[in-house]
């Protein structure tokens, strides 16, 4: 085929779809065949229309086995509307090639004249609405020979506006807010202001998860219309998903160093422009192309697990869904995707650790410099590698559901056997260690339930407990500290059907209504979260997830529902989560930047029904000695000059047992046990009742001489 031949056929389809508008473009990437046995396919299509310009420009590469006269049926939807359907006869409108239409081949660009008055038919908002959902298809049929009146060829080509809402603004704001809401929290905590600090800190983690489960929402094997595909898109970062460029290039050195064979989709995109791919946006492309939209292999294994290649048509051009197509539009190849989130995630980890480390060295020469009083810090100083621990710890529960997904993701890949390796290592190493954090925030509370008849004496008065641990249970109620399992649990079951049921799409969306909707009820029903305002604050959460799933579930086409409710519900998907997101973040802004800049921080929030600020003493409390202290001090049985105990190293042994447990001579066992806490009480004596070493610089009793006065070691009464 000539190009006189190929231009007519896009000149038809250019001239009805595009509008002419000064400075706007419409564009098209892909041209995909919609029949088995298409007599017309390309492997590469990319159209690029600009109205001042009135030309078309054109890149493609395409075959026709056509040789019959013929006539177009040209149907165009927008949003799965068809609001123009008709017939052209390329006889009556002299289109050179097409009359009779011959077999041939087409391979290099062009430019097409379009006239004005052909795009003046269609409404100027096609320019400007972002991520438009517009298609066109082309029945191809011929009018004489042995196929006469049959279909010999189906084309059809998305349609943009170069309008989007894949914003990097989106998600350089969104991060940095996150980011700094954390940060804020930890500055808090340093100054003492634990009340205020464990709240903001509460809201951002919260924030971060849903975040990550807009991502989620992008990752799922569902046909998915494209402004959700671009607003999920938006979040992906959270998941580690970042293209650096120097670094896809090691990971793919690796990739290839390790065994495996590196993807080049990107490259034939973006640098050679030799293939088409066609971002999967519905259900209904992917059936009407049938079997030969697929490799025989992906047909014949039905909903088998995908291999690592890519999906490839028959006539050259790919397809992209759910993981893979998340990777195609951040410009990553799908064979360096878990490499790139597992190294991100440690780049984050190391730099946080980094930054722990510069600030306890700037605290320190500050106060030797005398540019801070004394005790500024004082806790954080003395106990930074508890912190620091701490904060890793954090750090790994909010890198858990991308190193899961994208680790049970990889079992389905096989890129290379190292990465095989890593992809074990690390998903058994978050999870081992998340597992065993939760499993030491249980004993603890057990044996604070056991000794004081209430799980916050130990969690909350504890330091050493509280720096180490908390990020698991201080944003929820003390009675709820068991949440953190389900919380583990519905990451870890989310992540397997988001990897592992890549092919159904259905199974997928019906797992997440049962998954979001045991969610929702359990946050209405229990209401685990320290106060009313991070209840509502996180029931809202799980209302638009909830809301998300059955989104999803309508994506399927399961309904048969007419592609505008498809379409429809795709803006509503985007707009109620923009609006959810927007109303979140500006939340999270204003309370963090009221409470830094408020006098006392602490005072903004009411206290707990817990009971946790009687165990957990903030610097507003510590500021001045007052009758209500001395009382506060009574109930809790403190003395003054005791530290405390560091109960994270507790032993199997009964809590009961161990009150009455000594390592000196019989007097002194006497001694320890008649100042131990009795079970109903809190302990009225310093004394260490699970004593294990005896100090030498403890008197017989067990009394340890306090090493620093800090009040941080005022808490659990006990001897460290």
């Amino acid at each position: 085929m000539r190009f006189s031949t190929g231009a007519p056929l896009l000149a038809a389809v250019a001239s009805v779809i595009l509008p002419a508008t000064a400075e706007r473009i419409l564009q098209s990437t892909s041209l995909n065949s919609c029949q088995k046995d298409s007599g017309f396919t390309a492997s590469l299509f990319n159209v690029v229309y600009s109205p001042s310009e009135g030309k078309a420009h054109v890149n493609i590469s395409a075959i026709s086995t056509i040789e019959a006269t013929v006539l177009f049926d040209l149907d165009i939807t927008v949003y799965g509307y068809s609001f123009i359907r008709t017939t052209i006869d390329p006889c009556k409108i002299n289109l050179a090639g097409f009359c009779p239409m011959g077999a041939g081949k087409l391979g290099d660009p062009f430019a097409l004249d379009i006239p004005p008055e052909s795009t003046a038919g269609i409404p100027s908002i096609a320019y400007d609405f972002p991520d438009l959902d517009a298609k066109v298809k082309i029945y191809i049929n011929a009018t004489d020979g042995d196929r006469a009146g049959q279909s010999v060829a189906c084309i059809e080509a998305a349609v943009s506006n170069g309008q989007t809402v894949d914003l990097v603004g989106v998600k350089w704001a969104s991060a940095v807010v996150a980011g700094l809401a954390l940060a804020s929290s930890a500055l808090l905590s340093g100054l003492g202001h634990t009340n205020a600090a464990s709240h903001v800190a509460a809201n951002a983690l919260s924030l971060t998860s849903y975040f990550q489960a807009q991502a989620m929402i992008g990752l799922v094997g569902i046909p998915l219309p494209p402004v959700v595909q671009s607003w999920t898109q938006d979040f992906q970062w959270s998941m580690g998903i970042i293209n650096v460029g120097w670094m896809e290039r090691i990971f793919t050195w690796y990739q290839r160093s390790t065994g495996g064979t590196a993807s080049t989709l990107i490259t034939q995109v973006d640098t050679l422009a030799t293939v088409s791919v066609d971002v999967q946006k519905r259900a209904l492309d992917l059936a009407s192309r049938g079997i030969a939209m697929l490799p025989r292999s992906v047909v014949e294994h039905g909903s088998s697990l995908m291999k690592r290649i890519n999906v490839q048509t028959d006539y050259g051009s790919y397809v992209v869904y759910g993981i893979q197509r998340v990777a195609f539009r951040a410009g990553i190849e799908s064979t360096n995707l878990f490499l790139t989130g597992l190294v991100f995630f440690y780049i984050v980890m190391f730099l946080t650790a980094l930054c722990v480390l510069a600030f306890k060295g700037i605290c320190e020469l500050a106060t030797k410099q005398g540019w801070l009083k004394g005790d500024t810090f004082l806790d954080f100083r003395n106990g930074w590698r508890t912190v620091l621990k701490g904060i890793l710890f954090r750090m790994s529960l909010i890198g858990h559901p991308p190193i899961t997904i994208l680790a049970f993701w990889e079992f389905t890949q096989n890129d290379s056997p190292a990465i095989m390796v890593l992809a074990v290592f690390f998903l058994l190493i978050i999870n081992a260690v998340l597992a065993w954090a939760a499993y030491k925030v249980i004993r603890i509370a057990h044996r604070s339930v056991a000794l004081h008849r209430n799980p916050a004496y130990i969690l909350f008065s504890d330091p050493q407990t509280l720096n180490k641990w908390g990020f698991l249970y201080i944003q929820f109620r003390a009675s709820a500290y068991y949440f953190i399992v389900p919380v583990l649990g519905y990451t870890v079951v989310k992540a397997v059907f988001i990897a592992f049921a890549q092919n159904a799409g259905l199974v997928q969306a019906i797992a997440f209504i049962l998954i979001e909707a045991g969610a929702l009820i359990a946050a209405v029903v229990l209401r685990p979260w320290m106060d009313k305002k991070t209840n509502s604050f996180n029931i809202a959460i799980c209302v638009v997830n909830f809301l998300n799933a059955i989104f999803l579930l309508i994506f399927t086409d399961v309904f048969d529902q007419p592609g505008l409710v498809t379409g429809v519900v795709g803006v509503v998907l985007w707009i109620l989560n923009a609006v959810c997101t927007l109303v979140l973040l500006l939340m999270l802004i204003i309370t963090t930047g009221i409470v830094i800049f408020h006098g006392n921080p602490d005072s903004r929030y009411q206290f707990m029904a817990d009971d946790r600020t009687s165990f957990m003493k903030s610097q507003s409390q510590l500021a001045t000695t007052t009758e209500l202290d001395a009382l506060a001090m009574t109930a809790r049985g403190e003395k003054p000059g005791f530290s405390g105990l560091d109960l994270d190293d507790d032993e199997d042994s009964n809590p009961r047992d161990s009150l009455y447990r000594g390592h000196g001579s019989g007097s002194d066992s006497a001694r320890t046990s008649h100042h131990a806490p009795s079970h109903y009480a809190a302990p009225h004596s310093p004394v260490d009742p699970i004593n294990r070493t005896a100090s030498p610089l403890s008197p017989a009793g067990g009394v340890k001489v306090p090493s620093s006065p800090s009040p941080w070691q005022r808490g659990a009464g006990y001897d460290q």
